[in-house]
């Protein structure tokens, strides 16, 4: 039985959990997409011990029970936001006791590699599209498993005609105590959005005082993407700043939502990182995770484990079409960030926010 340790903050267990899956156990094989998978350590001899899952995803209790399904070894899932994970992470360091994190942000994952606490040096045999290829580290220390955008504006048009178009219009006056966002400290797609803009913008200095000018102009921030939302469609707010899988979610299931992009937008990849204490059957098994997530079997429950939230990604594996919901790439300005330029700055900028944004 896969143990749930969590069932996450913001109620995002989907209907199609149960049927994702069904077709994925029913999956032969675990064949990549676009590839060959070798079974990464051909499983081990021994036999199988629980494999600890730390995830933010949508769709990760899907996910987690397939790969058991598929292969008999154990899980255990810790699910929950990405601050959270991380202040366990941090605080067990000398002792770890998770196998695998899976979280959105690569300046997250960087961060980790810097301290020695992700396993280098492999990567699933698969064949990478454009932006996966982009999202692999040069160390091989995490799997990039797929792409959203930090930060999608959302908002109302029953209620707002003329959103802004420009973020240096969401300062004016006309948009006082109008924008929403999330809290860094809380939610991991959040400081790659705020460290998108200091890159954006020229510099830290510069990124402050554009956080700042807008906590002068009324500047509301809640924990995650579901409270921003929730802000917006109670009147709270007019803009809310959230990850685009959210957004498009929300434009989805209520048609007077709609879902636009500043130019630019920071692409943010979901990743898989592995402990480097864990023990070299936990690795292994780990190994075979990461392998079931980019198979047809694994991609598929992605695709369908959280159909309104995290599964509206952008795939990183030639052969993956994105969800139909998704707009084309190719209209979206997008800029990507140095990981580990920004992952090492992620602490103290967060520290900054909450203390001088968020209070």
């Amino acid at each position: 039985m896969v143990k749930l340790l969590s069932t996450g903050p913001g109620g995002r267990r989907r209907a199609g959990v149960a049927l994702a899956v069904a077709a994925a156990a029913s999956a032969v094989g675990l064949s990549a997409c676009g590839g060959t998978t070798k079974a990464a350590s051909a499983s081990t001899s021994a036999k199988p011990v629980t494999l600890v899952v730390y995830s933010a995803q949508g769709y990760d209790s899907a996910e987690t029970k397939a790969f058991q399904a598929a292969t008999g070894i154990p899980v255990k899932l810790d699910d929950n936001s990405t601050g959270p994970l991380l202040t366990q992470i941090e605080a067990s360091k000398n002792n770890p006791n998770w196998g695998l994190l899976w979280v959105d942000g690569a300046t997250a994952f960087a961060s980790l590699d810097q301290q020695g606490l992700l396993l280098k040096g492999w990567e699933p045999s698969v064949s990478w599209n454009t932006l996966g290829s982009q999202s692999v580290p040069s160390d091989k220390s995490y799997v990039p498993t797929g792409v959203t955008l930090m930060a999608a504006m959302v908002y109302d048009t029953s209620k707002l005609a003329n959103p802004p178009t420009a973020w240096s219009q969401l300062t004016q006056p006309q948009w006082k105590g109008a924008v929403g966002m999330n809290d860094p400290s809380q939610s991991g797609p959040t400081y790659p959005f705020i460290a998108g803009m200091m890159n954006y913008l020229g510099g830290v200095s510069q990124g402050e005082a554009y956080f700042t000018a807008l906590k002068a102009n009324g500047l509301v921030v809640h924990s995650t993407n579901g409270p921003t939302l929730q802000a917006l469609t109670s009147g709270e707010i007019k803009l809310a700043l959230v990850q685009s899988s959210a957004g498009i979610g929300a434009e989805s299931t209520d048609s007077s939502l709609k879902v636009a992009y500043l130019s630019p937008v920071t692409l943010l990849p979901s990743a898989i990182g592995i402990d480097s204490k864990a023990s070299p059957q936990v690795q292994a098994e780990a190994k075979r995770f990461v392998e079931f997530v980019m198979s047809s079997a694994g991609q598929h429950v992605m695709q369908t484990g959280d159909p309104t939230g995290d599964s509206l990604y952008y795939p990183v594996l030639s052969g993956v079409s994105p969800l139909p919901a998704l707009p084309s790439l190719a209209g979206v300005k997008t800029q990507t960030i140095n990981p580990y330029t920004w992952g090492a700055r992620e602490a103290t900028v967060n520290s900054w926010f909450d203390s001088d944004i968020v209070q």
